[in-house]
């Protein structure tokens, strides 16, 4: 091990060849290409296989980093591939929108020693995709039937996760998906050139083909309440994800010409599949300013790009240091074009109802500490500035929808912040039979930790459905 391990002082860390900007700008196709084997072994060796391996520790799904790494250092591909795959059912989709610089990447011994992290995501997406070409990825085997089945509502990657471990324990798993795509904003929130759309369809058909059922275009609410799920189902799960955008509560925000940002991606995302974009979402000749600073923003900026926009400009209260969104993802926008205007907050949108024509701001500044470390941003008085839009994008997060309203479920427990309450052990909702996981639980968040919720959430559920066929064992023996 020693002869192929630790070699992080003499083999300086690469990632992947990236495609130039300016070809890159001009379609939604993924960033960077392939590592070659070589390239994937070479990087992988640069791993300290450290004692206490924090890369491990800080990702949400326990990755067993160290292992695969130094098997794929020493060429043992499927086995790598497979140890990898044990504890996370995407590991392809994760290698390619984890922000690995926060989380296993961000907390690499070697990265803290000024070495250069061990490029995780990297390694992770090629032993992933190199198992799809080789033949590696096992069907889904679904468990001796249990003669009780489980609803998921949402096919996003909590929904998914959950559903794939369900039908391996056995259960009769029937996904429910308001979209016509199964997947969630895997599919229509985040641009293919993050994550192309054939890499989630072939997960999606392989839940399929190992017996999951979906039902798409399918609203709870619409063609069913929450009641009538509960009547079908032994369980079911809530994995609906939050999709309510935060306004911008500003004069002329209710102009044409202001979208929020899921919007916008869904439009821009549908085009991949053939459709349409509405002419009020097409970026293409006009002026751009998106109102945020997180992982959507930056979605919505470099789509923008790619869209052919005259200009794209995103406005952020806070300073590049204290962006919310990955920095690999702000330093790919800069290379596209985008420009950013830090410590900016919008004032008012200009022009009039029937179209907007640009953006009133202020310059900030960040104020002194608060009792929790965090510098509030404050405005500059007299640094109002003005910025050509025509079309604004707000991207300023996500609130959950009014579930128990919108499923006719008024006893459907929710927090001060609109999500879902739980129990933190079982992850039960108020309604009995009915669990919860993903973002519509935690608020929103990571893919990767809607995928431990989900698999969490299945092993809560699996719990409580054995005691169920328990308890009615017992009920008949007593009779």
């Amino acid at each position: 091990m020693a002869e192929r391990m630790l070699k992080f002082v003499t083999t300086p860390r690469a990632m992947p060849e990236k495609r130039a900007a300016e070809a890159r700008a001009g379609d939604f196709h993924e960033i960077y290409a392939d590592f070659i084997d070589a390239k994937a072994r070479e990087q992988a060796s640069r791993c300290s296989q450290c004692g206490v391996p924090f890369c491990q520790t800080h990702c949400p799904l326990h990755n067993n980093i160290p292992d695969w790494l130094r098997m794929t250092a020493e060429g043992r591909l499927e086995e790598a591939y497979r140890l990898s795959q044990a504890t996370n059912p995407m590991p392809e989709i994760c290698g390619r929108i984890c922000p690995q610089d926060r989380l296993c990447e961000g907390s690499c011994v070697i990265e803290q020693s000024g070495h250069g992290t061990v490029t995780i995501g990297a390694v992770e997406k090629y032993l992933t995709d190199k198992a799809w070409e080789q033949g590696w990825v096992a069907p889904l085997v679904a468990g001796e039937a249990r003669g009780q089945s489980v609803g998921v509502v949402g096919a996003g990657p909590a929904g998914l996760a959950a559903a794939e471990r369900l039908r391996e324990f056995g259960y009769a798993v029937t996904v429910y998906d308001r979209h016509d795509r199964a997947g969630g904003l895997m599919v229509y929130g985040i641009p293919g050139f993050k994550l192309e759309k054939d890499v989630v369809e072939r997960r999606t058909r392989r839940l399929s083909e190992g017996g999951v059922e979906f039902r798409l275009g399918f609203e709870v609410g619409r063609d069913a309440s929450l009641a009538d799920l509960r009547q079908r189902h032994d369980a079911v799960l809530i994995a609906t994800g939050v999709y309510k955008a935060r306004d911008l509560e500003l004069p002329g925000s209710g102009s044409a010409g202001v979208a929020p940002a899921l919007a916008y991606l869904i439009a821009s995302n549908r085009a991949e599949f053939g459709e349409a974009v509405p002419a009020d979402l097409d970026a293409r000749g006009r002026h751009v300013v998106v109102v945020g600073g997180g992982d959507t923003a930056m979605d919505c900026v470099r789509t923008a790009i790619r869209q052919g926009a005259a200009s794209v400009t995103c406005l952020y209260r806070r300073d590049r240091a204290n962006m919310p969104g990955s920095v690999r993802e702000v330093a790919n926008a800069e290379e596209e074009g985008v420009l950013f205007e830090w410590l900016a907050a919008p004032k008012a949108i200009t022009g009039d109802a029937l179209m907007a024509a640009g953006v009133h701001a202020a310059r900030m500044r960040l104020a002194a500490p608060d009792a929790t470390g965090r510098q509030a941003p404050e405005e500059i008085p007299g640094g109002d500035f003005e910025v050509k839009a025509d079309l604004v994008i707000k991207a300023l997060g996500f609130d959950p929808e009014d579930l128990p309203d919108a499923f006719a479920a008024p006893d459907l427990g929710v927090t001060r912040w609109g999500t879902l309450k739980t129990d933190f052990r079982t992850l039960a909702t108020t309604v009995p039979g009915v669990f919860a996981a993903g973002d519509i639980v935690r608020g929103a968040s990571l893919v990767v930790w809607a995928v431990r919720d989900g698999r969490d959430a299945a092993e809560a559920m699996r719990r409580y459905l054995e005691s169920q066929a328990a308890g009615a064992a017992a009920r008949i023996a007593a009779e």
